[in-house]
C-alpha cells in the first residue's frame, strides 16, 4: 500500500453506526483540522433520507462505487453478510492507497473473504449501539468513551492510512482494544452475542406477566426490542461460538437452579458477592 495523506473517508452503509460515525467526523476538531471530506451511501436512502444526511456531516452522497471504493480510507458499516459480499465490488473498483474496514460485529468470515480477495483490511467493531436502526436514532456522541475493538490481522494499522485511522478514532472519544478475528468472535459472543439472546428469550418468557414488572425488568429486556434482520447475520456469522456460549449458560442456570432448590443459600451468596465485585469492576471500566 502506498504511502498517502487522507483526504476522504467513503462510509458504506449510513444507519445507526455509520451516520453516527459521520456525525462524530463531521464535529471532531482533528477531523476538521484535517479537512477530510465524508463521502457516503446507502442503498435504501430516499431523496429526502440524502438531504437529511447532507445537515448531518456527510460531504457527499455517491452512487458511484468508482468514487466510494477510491478513498483512502472506506468503511464498510452494512450488515456483515452484506459487507462480506461488498467486498468484491470493493475489490473491483480499489485504489492501491485504500485501507477497507468495517464495522461489523462479526469478523472472522469478513476478515477471511478479504485476505481471500486480497483486500488491505481491518476490521473495526465499535462496542456500543441502541435497540432503534436507522440513521433516525444516529448521534454524534454515540461512541464517545465506549471501546473500539481493532481486527489488525495483517499489521495494516502501521501504515499510514491505518494510523490516521487510529487517530480519526481517538478523535471522537473511543478507548481502543486489539485481537484477533478469531479471538475477537469468541469474546463477543460471551460478552454482546448472549446478552442478546439472553434478553430476547427473558421478555418471551415473561411476557405474559410483564404487567407486574418493573424497572428491573425493562433493564434487562430493553435488548429484546432489537431487529432480527440486524441480528440474521450476527447469528448466522458467529454461530458455534454462540451456540457455545449459550451451552455453558444454560449449564451455569442449572447449578444455580440446584442451588435454590438444595437451599444452598451460601454458595447463591458467593455468587451475589463475586457478581457485585465484577460490577463494580466494571463501573470502574467504564467511567470517562
Amino acid at each position: 500500500m502506498e504511502p498517502s495523506s487522507v483526504s476522504t473517508i467513503a462510509i458504506v452503509g449510513l444507519g445507526l453506526i455509520g451516520m453516527s460515525l459521520v456525525r462524530a467526523f463531521h464535529h471532531s476538531p482533528f477531523m476538521q483540522e484535517q479537512q477530510v471530506r465524508l463521502i457516503g451511501y446507502d442503498p435504501h436512502f430516499s431523496e429526502s433520507d440524502c438531504q437529511c444526511a447532507l445537515e448531518l456531516g456527510l460531504h457527499s452522497f455517491e452512487s458511484n462505487p468508482e468514487t466510494l471504493y477510491r478513498a483512502e480510507i472506506v468503511i464498510l458499516a452494512a450488515p456483515v453478510e452484506v459487507n462480506i459480499a461488498l467486498l468484491e465490488s470493493v475489490r473491483n473498483c480499489v485504489a492501491s492507497h485504500t485501507l477497507v474496514t468495517d464495522v461489523s460485529s462479526t469478523k472472522r468470515d469478513i476478515a477471511l473473504r478479504a485476505k481471500q480477495l486480497q483486500l488491505p483490511f481491518v476490521g473495526m467493531h465499535p462496542m456500543a449501539g441502541k435497540e432503534e436502526k436507522g440513521y433516525q436514532a444516529s448521534h454524534e456522541e454515540l461512541l464517545h468513551g465506549k471501546r473500539m475493538i481493532f481486527c489488525d490481522d495483517d499489521n495494516l494499522l502501521a501504515t499510514p492510512q491505518g494510523e490516521f485511522l487510529q487517530q480519526a478514532i481517538a478523535s471522537i472519544g473511543c478507548t481502543t482494544l486489539f485481537m484477533t478475528s478469531e479471538e475477537h468472535d469468541a469474546v463477543v459472543a460471551r460478552v454482546s452475542h448472549l446478552p442478546q439472546l439472553l434478553s430476547t428469550l427473558l421478555m418471551e418468557h415473561c411476557g405474559d406477566a410483564m404487567q407486574a414488572s418493573g424497572p428491573g425488568f425493562a433493564t434487562l429486556t430493553r435488548l429484546s426490542g432489537s431487529s432480527w434482520e440486524i441480528w440474521h447475520d450476527i447469528v448466522a456469522t458467529n454461530q458455534m461460538n454462540i451456540a457455545t456460549e449459550l451451552t455453558r449458560f444454560s449449564s451455569k442456570l442449572l447449578e444455580l437452579s440446584q442451588e435454590i432448590q438444595m437451599g444452598n443459600f451460601e454458595q447463591v451468596a458467593e455468587r451475589f458477592n463475586h457478581a457485585n465485585q465484577l460490577y463494580q469492576a466494571l463501573k470502574a471500566m467504564n467511567q470517562p
